[in-house]
């Protein structure tokens, strides 16, 4: 009796030292970003830095994967592939809405907010050469409209109907990704290119060092009556100085760069995510330029289309901004 009662003893000693490493487990959570050169990428970067600080804590790991950015992100999360993603607030309102891009999907009830980021202008770049003062200008000429599924390509799109512009107008409407355009331009491959970006970047500050291209002033008309139509939009001005060989400031309009992921994301990852960058947030704001600006009771309100998860809503009524 007393050699059963020891293996027992045993037996039971196994299983709850088996236990152990199965209540210690490590989640992992991925967050897609854009190109490696781009702000989204520092941004996804910085936040996973901040989270996997304290990962012995919480257990949760956080990677970032470069992606095709905001709309890819966007239908990867619905997907279930990806557990958060930065995306343009227009491609937030639009994946809500059920509309533009994702007119064919129809609404994604599931998307949640987490917080905006940065503003983000539509930046566009002329060879010097190029004699471009106006993006009407760019017509006859090789144009960069940015890759399929990109925030910046849904923002030309708008851009574009708008002017009454197509695809057409241009000798080359070309859709190179983010990382390669500026190479594409300084090499004389295209006379000119788009992003929707954080700024600085070094997406434009390598061309406009390089080879000396020039930015375009966006407005007129039809770009105030999209920042009058669309609540995502807003005119932003770029500071002269901001990139090599443009001293002057430029006057352009744009989004904001946005945190999402889906309500089937557990009110706990989203909680110690939002938690690990606020708790750091001056930390948060010395991790890249474009953040240097950015105050808490903006992040949780401007920009967002989707309701707030669950998650992110339990720690901003902890800090008493809600």
């Amino acid at each position: 009796m007393k050699k059963l009662t020891a293996i027992a003893a045993a037996l039971s000693l196994g299983a709850s030292l088996l236990s152990v490493p199965a209540q210690a487990e490590t989640k992992f959570v991925t967050i897609g970003t854009g190109g490696v050169t781009g702000v989204y990428y520092a941004a996804g970067g910085a936040i996973c830095r901040l989270m996997n600080k304290d990962r012995a804590k919480h257990g949760i790991r956080c990677s970032v994967e470069s992606t095709g950015g905001s709309v890819y992100n966007i239908n990867t999360i619905k997907a279930g592939e990806l557990d958060f993603g930065v995306a343009q607030s227009d491609a937030q309102f639009n994946a809500v809405k059920g509309v533009g891009q994702f007119k064919d999907a129809g609404p994604m009830s599931e998307l949640r907010a987490v917080f905006s980021i940065h503003p983000e202008p539509l930046m566009v770049l002329a060879r010097k050469e190029a004699g471009v003062t106006k993006i009407e200008d760019f017509k006859g000429k090789r144009f960069n409209v940015g890759n399929p599924g990109s925030g910046t390509r849904a923002t030309m799109d708008g851009l574009m109907a708008a002017l009454g512009m197509k695809m057409s107008d241009f000798s080359l409407a070309s859709e190179l990704k983010a990382d390669e355009h500026g190479a594409a331009l300084c090499d004389n491959k295209i006379d000119g290119f788009a992003y929707v970006v954080g700024n600085p970047s070094a997406n434009i500050q390598d061309p406009t060092t390089t080879c000396g291209a020039k930015l375009v002033n966006v407005t007129g008309p039809a770009v105030d009556k999209l920042v009058k139509e669309y609540p995502y939009y807003a005119v932003a001005t770029v500071p002269g100085g901001t990139y090599a060989n443009n001293p002057d400031p430029i006057k352009t309009y744009g989004v904001v760069a946005s945190f999402v992921t889906s309500s089937k994301v557990s009110n706990d990852v989203v909680y110690t995510l939002v938690k690990a960058v606020f708790d750091n947030f001056d930390d948060f704001k010395k991790l890249h330029p474009a953040f240097a600006n950015l105050e808490p009771k903006d992040m949780i309100k401007n920009g967002l289309s989707a309701p707030l998860h669950d998650g992110a809503v339990k720690y901003y009524k902890e800090k008493g901004w809600m």
